[in-house]
C-alpha cells in the first residue's frame, strides 16, 4: 500500500541518504521499527527518524532538517517518550542516538566517558574492572544520557546525591549544527542548564561523568506477601527519615507477573519488597536494617555484592515493554497517608498496578552540593511512581486511571513539585525546579535555541514566545 505523505513529512525527504541511509520516512520498511521507542505503549509517529553513527550525521541531520523547516527531538532510549507525543510530532525528526554506544573509563581520573546513546549496562561493567561504581540508575538498560540530564536517583543517591551533579562534560550538537563541549570553564552557563534540564538544548553526543571507588556494596531486598503491608510499610516509614545516608531503598507493592523466568517463589504473587543498598562495613549495615529485618521477611537476600550486580537489584523489566504510570513527590507518610495507600494498592486489593514504589530519598539529595546544576536537590522526603502495563488499549486505560488515583489520593502530602524523570506525562515542567532556575534555564534555552528547534519530553520554553513572555 502507498503511503501519501503530508506536506510536512514530504520536506522530511530532503534527509533520505544522510546517516549512511539510516533515515526513515513513513512508508518505508523500517520506519515502523525506527520510530518505537523503549516504552511501546507510546505510539510516536514523527515526520522521520534518524539514527546517526558520529557526530557528523548528527550535525548533518540537525542542519537538513532547520532548512527544511523540520524541528528535532533527541531520544537515546524513549523510556520517556508520553510527554514527547504529547507535543506533537509532525514536524519533528526524532534522532535515535541508539546507535552511539561507546565508552572508555579512565581509571586514574575515576572519569566515565560514554557516547550519547550508551546504556548504563556500558558504562558499569568496565568500570566495575577498574573497582569503580557510577550513579546509575535501577535499571540497566535505561539511557545514560536522559538519566543524568534529569536527575538521576540510585543505589547511591542518599549518600553521593543526584547523578546530574556528578557530570563533568557533556558534549552536544546544538539547533544550529554546531558541536560544543559544556563544562567548568567551556560554555558554563549551558553546563549549568544541561545538569537537570533535560534534552532541552541540543542533541548530546557525549557525557563525561565522576566514578567513585565502590568495589562492593551490601545489596538486596527483603519480600513479604501483601498481607503484611499494613506492618512492613508503618515500619519503613517511621525508619526511613531517620536512616543514616549510607542506605537508599525503596518499599514497593509488587504483582509480580506469572512468567517462567520469574523465581518460582515469587512468581504471580502480590508481594511487598524492600530492596537498596548500604555503603560502609557489614556490621553498620546489619546494623542499619535491624529494625526493618526485626518483621521477620519471608526472603532476606542482603548481602555483601559486587557492586556491579546492582543495576538488575530492582528487577526492573529489560527491553521494549508496554506501560502506563504516574508519578508525585511527598514530603511525609503519616498514618492516615498510609491508609490512603492501603485502601487502594493493600491486601485485597483489585488495582491493576503492577508497582506501586516509594522511593526513599533525603540525605544528600536534599542538600545542593558546592557544584551543582539546574537541579540542585530534590526537596521532598519519597519520590511515588505508579506503574501498570499497557498491553492493549483497554489494560492502558485502566493502568492510567489507577496509577493517577493512586497519586491523586496523596496530592494533600505532597510538595506540588515533579521530579521528571519518573513523570511520564505532559506535566509543567516548572514544576521541578525553583523560581530562579527556572527562570536562568529559560533565558539558556532562549540563547541556544532561539527558533524553538529542539524539542525534549518535558519543555523548557523560551522566555518570549509569540509576542508574549513566557510564565
Amino acid at each position: 500500500m502507498t503511503t501519501i505523505l503530508t506536506p510536512t513529512a514530504r520536506r522530511a525527504t530532503s534527509l533520505a541518504g544522510l546517516c549512511d541511509g539510516d533515515v526513515h520516512l513513513p512508508g518505508d520498511p523500517g520506519y515502523d521499527a525506527a520510530r518505537t521507542p523503549w516504552n511501546v505503549a507510546v505510539d510516536q509517529r514523527p515526520a522521520a527518524v534518524a539514527r546517526p553513527r558520529t557526530v557528523a550525521d548528527v550535525q548533518a541531520v540537525v542542519r537538513a532538517a532547520a532548512a527544511a523547516g523540520l524541528r528535532i527531538a533527541p531520544q537515546s532510549t524513549g523510556h520517556n517518550a508520553g510527554p514527547l507525543v504529547a507535543h506533537g510530532l509532525d514536524d519533528v525528526v526524532v534522532v535515535r542516538t541508539e546507535q552511539m554506544r561507546g565508552v572508555s573509563i579512565d581509571a586514574t581520573r575515576r572519569i566515565a566517558r560514554v557516547e550519547g546513546g550508551a546504556l548504563w549496562m556500558d558504562a558499569v561493567e568496565p568500570a566495575a574492572d577498574h573497582g569503580l561504581a557510577a550513579l546509575h540508575g535501577s535499571s540497566p538498560d535505561v539511557g545514560i544520557a536522559g538519566y543524568s540530564l534529569g536527575g538521576g536517583i540510585g543505589w547511591y543517591a542518599r549518600r553521593l546525591g543526584l547523578a546530574t551533579n556528578s557530570l563533568t562534560a557533556v558534549e552536544l550538537v546544538l539547533a544550529d549544527g554546531e558541536h560544543v563541549r559544556a563544562d567548568a570553564t567551556e560554555n558554563r552557563e549551558l553546563f549549568w542548564a544541561l545538569r537537570g534540564g533535560g534534552g532541552n538544548f541540543g542533541v548530546v553526543t557525549a557525557l563525561e561523568f565522576r566514578l567513585y571507588p565502590i568495589e562492593t556494596a551490601y545489596a538486596g531486598m527483603l519480600v513479604w506477601d501483601r498481607d503484611q503491608a499494613e506492618r512492613v510499610l508503618r515500619r519503613w516509614a517511621d525508619w526511613a527519615p531517620e536512616a543514616p545516608d549510607a542506605v537508599t531503598t525503596s518499599f514497593r507493592f509488587l504483582n509480580v507477573p506469572p512468567l517462567p523466568d520469574i523465581p518460582a517463589p515469587l512468581r504471580g504473587r502480590s508481594l511487598v519488597v524492600i530492596d537498596g543498598a548500604v555503603l560502609g562495613c557489614d556490621a553498620e549495615a546489619r546494623s542499619t536494617l535491624a529494625l526493618l529485618r526485626g518483621l521477620g521477611p519471608e526472603i532476606d537476600t542482603f548481602d555483601r555484592v559486587p557492586a556491579r550486580t546492582l543495576t538488575r537489584l530492582h528487577m526492573d523489566p529489560e527491553g521494549p515493554t508496554p506501560a502506563v504510570s504516574d508519578g508525585t513527590l511527598v514530603g511525609e507518610l503519616p498514618d492516615n497517608a498510609i491508609d490512603t495507600v492501603l485502601e487502594q494498592v493493600g491486601p485485597g486489593s483489585t488495582s491493576s498496578l503492577l508497582m506501586t514504589e516509594f522511593r526513599q530519598l533525603g540525605g544528600a539529595l536534599g542538600r545542593a552540593p558546592e557544584e551543582h546544576g539546574a537541579l540542585a536537590t530534590i526537596d521532598a522526603a519519597y519520590a511515588v511512581f505508579a506503574c501498570a502495563i499497557a498491553a492493549t488499549p483497554e489494560m492502558a486505560a485502566q493502568g492510567q486511571l489507577d496509577a493517577r488515583q493512586l497519586t491523586g489520593s496523596l496530592e494533600p502530602w505532597s510538595n506540588g513539585r515533579s521530579y521528571l524523570n519518573f513523570t511520564e506525562t505532559e506535566v509543567d515542567a516548572r514544576t521541578a525546579y525553583g523560581d530562579s532556575a527556572w527562570l536562568q534555564l529559560k533565558g539558556i534555552r532562549s540563547a541556544y535555541d532561539p527558533d524553538d528547534r529542539i524539542v525534549a519530553n518535558h519543555r523548557i520554553p523560551r522566555l518570549f514566545e509569540k509576542g508574549r513572555v513566557t510564565p
